[in-house]
Formats: structure tokens, C-alpha cells, sequence
């Protein structure tokens, strides 16, 4: 072999390394957002799981507080804004703050009647009810640690160019603001 053969073979496996780091980055970019796509729907599947049991508890409490009417238009509202289609984790976050100020509202509006805490009905629904902000919890972290894995892998040098080269960009975070909606809504009797 000349030594111009070798520099042209030397030449062309570091072209084709080069291509195959490239087509290796670009497939973990997708499975990532793949990835922090997936999460996020599983977080709003345990969303909507809670935005369905919200007019049940509503209405097992209605029953008992009648006079509360302000209380259950408000949880109203805010389970139907955060249910509301294409919200995106930021704007999400948001709207289930608001929902979860009026869900504790709700809550202290129950603890009032002893009956209504002793219904089987309620407490199943209460059971339910924290069972799902459990999961959404979990999902949450899910979300965000595949989040962090993809934001960190589109900022750091060399897998950057890949990202920019192709279009993959950060994905936000599914954070709560409201230091009093960082606590679980009390819901203990």
C-alpha cells in the first residue's frame, strides 16, 4: 500500500466513524424525546384519571354542603381549564395549581361534616383521589429525569451539533410554582 492509499483509506474511516457517531446521536435524540413524549402522556392519563374523579367528589360533598356553592363553582372551573386540550407542561402546571388551591378549598369544606367523612362513598373517592396524586407525582419525576437526560444531551458539546443540525431542542419541565401547591392537598380526615 502507497502512502497515498493509506491517508485516503485513514481519510475515509474517519469519515464513516464520524458518520456513524452521527447517526448513533441522532437516534438517541429521538429515543429521548420519544421518551419525554411518553411521559408526559402518562402524566396526563393520571390527570385525566383525576380530572374524572373531581365531579364525583364534588358531587358526594354537594350533597352534604349545599349552602358551598362558591366552593364547588370553583373547583368546576379549574378541573375544567385543566382539562382543557394542548396545554403544554409549563401551561399545565399552572392550571393544576389553580386546581389543586381549589381541591384543598374543597377538602376544608368537607372536614366541616362529620357525616360526609364517615360516607364509604367519600372516602373511597378520598382513597382515590390520593392514590392519583401519587401517580401523578411519580410520573412527574419520570418526566422531568427524562427531561434533564435530553436537555443535558442537546446542550452538551459534541452531541449539540447533532441537535442543532436536526432541530432537537430543549423540553420544559413540569414544575409547580405555588409554594402551597408543592404540598400534597391534605385530604386526611
Amino acid at each position: 500500500m502507497t502512502g497515498g492509499t493509506l491517508a485516503l483509506v485513514v481519510v475515509i474511516a474517519v469519515v464513516v466513524l464520524v458518520l456513524l457517531w452521527g447517526v448513533a446521536q441522532y437516534n438517541g435524540f429521538v429515543r429521548l424525546r420519544n421518551l419525554v413524549q411518553e411521559s408526559w402522556r402518562q402524566i396526563d392519563v393520571e390527570l385525566h384519571r383525576r380530572h374524572d374523579l373531581i365531579p364525583n367528589l364534588v358531587e358526594t360533598v354537594k350533597g352534604y354542603a349545599a349552602h358551598e356553592r362558591g366552593v364547588f363553582d370553583e373547583v368546576t372551573r379549574a378541573r375544567a381549564a385543566a382539562a382543557g386540550p394542548g396545554a403544554g407542561p409549563a401551561e399545565q402546571a399552572v392550571q393544576e395549581s389553580a386546581l389543586n388551591s381549589a381541591l384543598g378549598r374543597l377538602l376544608a369544606v368537607a372536614e366541616n361534616y362529620p357525616v360526609l367523612r364517615a360516607s364509604e362513598n367519600f372516602q373511597q373517592l378520598q382513597a382515590e383521589l390520593a392514590n392519583t396524586e401519587d401517580r401523578i407525582a411519580a410520573g412527574r419525576r419520570f418526566y422531568n429525569a427524562n427531561v434533564r437526560e435530553l436537555n443535558t444531551k442537546v446542550e452538551t458539546f459534541p452531541p449539540n451539533l447533532v441537535a442543532s443540525m436536526f432541530g432537537f431542542t430543549r423540553a420544559e419541565y413540569f414544575e409547580v410554582d405555588d409554594p402551597q401547591v408543592r404540598q400534597a392537598p391534605a385530604v386526611g380526615f
